[in-house]
This record gives C-alpha cells, sequence and structure tokens, in this order.
C-alpha cells in the first residue's frame, strides 16, 4: 500500500493554555482593512507612472533623468522594509501599520507645495522608505488572525490589493490628471492615506496566532497543538517552551529562503517595469489614448486579481490534503515568473494588436501569483518569533528591481537608435532575468527538506482533542 504523504511543516504552533478561538468576523474585517491598505499602497506607486508625460512635458526632463525619479521611490525601500522587519516582535501590527499609511499621505506633500524635480524626489523617496515594510507586515498582521490551513485565501487578498490599486487607480488616477492636472491625483491619495490611519487606530487590532509552542511535562514530553477551532482550556499545567530560534545566517542560506527571494525579485522586475513604463510604452508606441490606456491596465490588474483568487485557496486545498509546500507552492510560483518573462521576451515583436496585449497581460499579470506563493513557502522555514524579521529581508531583497528596472529602462530609452528600440531590450533584459529567477525557484523552494535541516521543527505537532492533555 502506498505510503500517505507526510503533512506541511507546521512552524507556528500556539502556546497558550487557552486555545484560540478562531474569531471570524474580526479576521475578516481586519482582512478588508489590510486590503484596502494594500490598493492605496499600489495606487501611490502607480500614480507618477500614471502621470509619466504631464510630468516630464511640464518640467522639461528626459527618459533618463524621469528613470531616476522613478527609482528614487526605492532608494530606501529594501531597507526600510528590512530594519522595520526586525522591529515587528517589539512592536505591534497596529502601530506599525498606521505610522506606515500616514507617512503616505505626508509624502504626497512635497510636490503640492514645491511643483521641481527636487520635490518630487523628496516625496518618492519618503514614499518609498514608508511602503518598503508595507507588504511583509501586512502579511505577518493578517497571519496573527488566520491559523495555519487558512492562510491562502486572506494571503491572496492581501496580495491582490496590488492589482486591485492599479484596476482602481488607472482608470480614477487618469481621470483626475486628465480633468484636473496631475498634481490632482498626488492630493487625492494623500487625504486617502489619512483617512484610512484614522479608521485603523481605531478598528486594527492584533491577532491571537502568534504564540510559540507548548511542552506537555508528561512521559511523553512531546510538543503538541491545540487546533484554532479548539475552545476550552488544557486544564492539565503544561510548560511554556520557549520559540526555536534558528541564526539567520542559515534561514537565508536555505534553497527555500533564495528560491523565494528569487521568485519576488524576478516577478518585482515586472511590476517596476509595468508602474514605471508600462503606460508610456502604450500610450507612445502604441498610439493609445489615455482612457484606452487606463483600461488595458485596469484589464491587466483584473487578470492577476483572477489568479490571485484561484490559486492561493487552491494552495491550501492542496495542502489540507497532504501535498507537500514545495508542489502546491514552490514551483507554481517559479513557472509563474518563467512563463510571464517568456511573454515579455515575445509581445514586442508580434504584429497583431490583440494578440500583443494578450501577451503583455501575461507578461504583466501572470507573475503576480509569486507574490502570496512566496511568503508561504518562506514561513514554512521559519519560526514564528523570526517571521516579521525574515518577512522584512525577504522584501527588502526580492524588491531590489524597483531601484533597478525603471532606471535601466530610462536609460535604454535615450540610448537606444528609437524608443521602439529601447522598449524592446528593456523588455528582453526583464525576460532574462525572469526566466532565471523562475528556474531558480523551481530547483531550489523544498520547505520540508530545509525545515528539518533548520531544526526549526523538533517534532512534528499532532492535534489534540479538547479536553485534558493525559
Amino acid at each position: 500500500m502506498p505510503s500517505q504523504p507526510s503533512p506541511p511543516p507546521v512552524l507556528d504552533v500556539p502556546a497558550d493554555l487557552v486555545a484560540p478561538v478562531f474569531d471570524r468576523r474580526r479576521a475578516w474585517l481586519v482582512t478588508a482593512l489590510i486590503v484596502t491598505f494594500m490598493i492605496i499602497n499600489f495606487a501611490d506607486k502607480s500614480v507618477l507612472g500614471l502621470a509619466a508625460d504631464p510630468i516630464m512635458d511640464e518640467l522639461g526632463i528626459s527618459h533618463s533623468a524621469y528613470g531616476l525619479i522613478s527609482s528614487s521611490y526605492s532608494i530606501l525601500f529594501s531597507l526600510s522594509g528590512l530594519v522595520v522587519g526586525f522591529f515587528s516582535a517589539r512592536v505591534s501590527s497596529r502601530v506599525l501599520l498606521f505610522v506606515m499609511c500616514l507617512v503616505w499621505g505626508l509624502a504626497q506633500l512635497p510636490v503640492l507645495i514645491v511643483t521641481a524635480v527636487p520635490a518630487l524626489v523628496v516625496g518618492r523617496v519618503l514614499l518609498g522608505a514608508a511602503e518598503g515594510p508595507a507588504t511583509p507586515m501586512s502579511m505577518h498582521a493578517l497571519y496573527k488572525w488566520f491559523p495555519v490551513g487558512r492562510r491562502g485565501l486572506p494571503s491572496a487578498l492581501q496580495i491582490s490589493g496590488a492589482a486591485l490599486g492599479t484596476l482602481i487607480a488607472a482608470p480614477v488616477v487618469t481621470w483626475l490628471i486628465t480633468q484636473f492636472g496631475w498634481r490632482s491625483a498626488f492630493a487625492a491619495l494623500a487625504v486617502t492615506s489619512l483617512v484610512w490611519s484614522a479608521v485603523w487606530w481605531f478598528v486594527g487590532r492584533d491577532g491571537p496566532y502568534d504564540q510559540p509552542a507548548v511542552r506537555v511535562p508528561a512521559k511523553t514530553g512531546r510538543l503538541v497543538r491545540v487546533p484554532a477551532e479548539t475552545e476550552g482550556p488544557v486544564r492539565e499545567p503544561a510548560e511554556t517552551e520557549g520559540s526555536v530560534r534558528v541564526p539567520y545566517r542559515r534561514l537565508l542560506l536555505s534553497g527555500t529562503v533564495i528560491g523565494s527571494v528569487t521568485s519576488a525579485f524576478g516577478a518585482s522586475w515586472a511590476m517596476a517595469l509595468s508602474q514605471a513604463w508600462l503606460p508610456s510604452y502604450l500610450k507612445n508606441e502604441l498610439a493609445m489614448s489615455p482612457g484606452t490606456v487606463a483600461a488595458v491596465l485596469s484589464a491587466v490588474s483584473a487578470l492577476s486579481f483572477v489568479l490571485l483568487l484561484s490559486l492561493s485557496p487552491a494552495v491550501d486545498r492542496l495542502t489540507r490534503r497532504g501535498v507537500s509546500l514545495r508542489l502546491s507552492g514552490g514551483v507554481p510560483q517559479g513557472v509563474a515568473v518563467a512563463c510571464a518573462g517568456v511573454a515579455m521576451a515575445v509581445f514586442p515583436f508580434v504584429g497583431p494588436l490583440p494578440l500583443r496585449l494578450a501577451l503583455i497581460a501575461v507578461a504583466f499579470a501572470v507573475h503576480s501569483i509569486a507574490f502570496p506563493l512566496h511568503y508561504m513557502t518562506a514561513a514554512a522555514v521559519v519560526p514564528y518569533s523570526q517571521r516579521g524579521a525574515l518577512f522584512g529581508i525577504v522584501a527588502a531583497t526580492g524588491t531590489l528591481p524597483g531601484l533597478l528596472a525603471p532606471s535601466l529602462t530610462g536609460r535604454l530609452l535615450d540610448t537606444a537608435p528609437s524608443a521602439g528600440a529601447g522598449y524592446t531590450q528593456s523588455f528582453a533584459l526583464a525576460a532574462v532575468v525572469m526566466i532565471t529567477c523562475g528556474a531558480v525557484a523551481v530547483c531550489c523552494i523544498r520547505p520540508a527538506r530545509d525545515a528539518a535541516r533548520l531544526g526549526a521543527l523538533r517534532d512534528r505537532p499532532e492535534p489534540v482533542s479538547p479536553g485534558p492533555v493525559r
């Protein structure tokens, strides 16, 4: 009889003598707020790209200068994500997300006061510093409200804030820019950020699923886990065991973390291009009107949204059925990034416009499924107390393309024989990066193996029924 597949490693094990109760209403309210948080986050990122042409025309700047302005957003982005990740174990998610969104609103103000390149750079640097920790810290906050096996859908919704941000922002911001000038879009986003901060301060809370393991001081001495749905106390005395800690060097050199970071790097390269240069490419190379550009960007974002909502819950179901996280999460993220890279290489050479637009959608949408999956695979090999810090490190390294891709594209556009040739070279470079990153992710991500090697899982947790632990 064939052996059953072993369940995936579970590293965040509740420790409280009273088992956490899954508060469905509060968990989904927090999820809705975090999705809104991510929508604002990606609208902030997209506004500069949507306003690229009027800004370049008004300020008289070149493609290279605009590319540097766009890249300035990422100067402190990775560093801030790394630093805040290490503070996440000491500062509540409620405070972290409140401060971040408050700063987002303030970062939109310099360009409203002084219309000049330095004001744009200052605003983008400040915005990048405040948004660097946004994705990992909001994911960390979300994980506090959902037990293992229930995180796929909320994770997908959190990441889908990127798609929704573009889906909603593209037409709204384009309308604001067309009707009231590009500054109006910055002002609207500032107000939106400040309103969200106020709501979150009064409604947001930290969830209960961030507890260490429980060691039963009985004869077996084994680790046990009380399921989140179990209500009622564990009546026998139990000794709380501190969370296992693994040196960060070992965590960062594990194949799963390397593969997860690599897949995020490839996906982030495509995302950086889409935010900084795709609107300008559609307008100038494909001769689209601003309204049509907004519609195409919304369609690409809608495809990302559908993929995210379809795939991540499927990963949850496969995980509960015992399918390894490598097959359910590691391989799909690598394949998605590689496939998007192939489409990126091909679409500039395709003649018929409908086919080219279909390939553009694949190139700039399919990679998005790597974002929730790379957090899930990285989380599988890290103890709960180090999860926020590791998420910060993963985000800091995986999002470096935001610093590289826009400025490199601007330089290529200014040095190539024509703008069309510059775009083609830029997309070819992106394709090489994405295909390579996808292949590395498929080969390296092996959560069960790396969890065992790191010793983060000492004993396999076993569910126990309500009542005394004997």
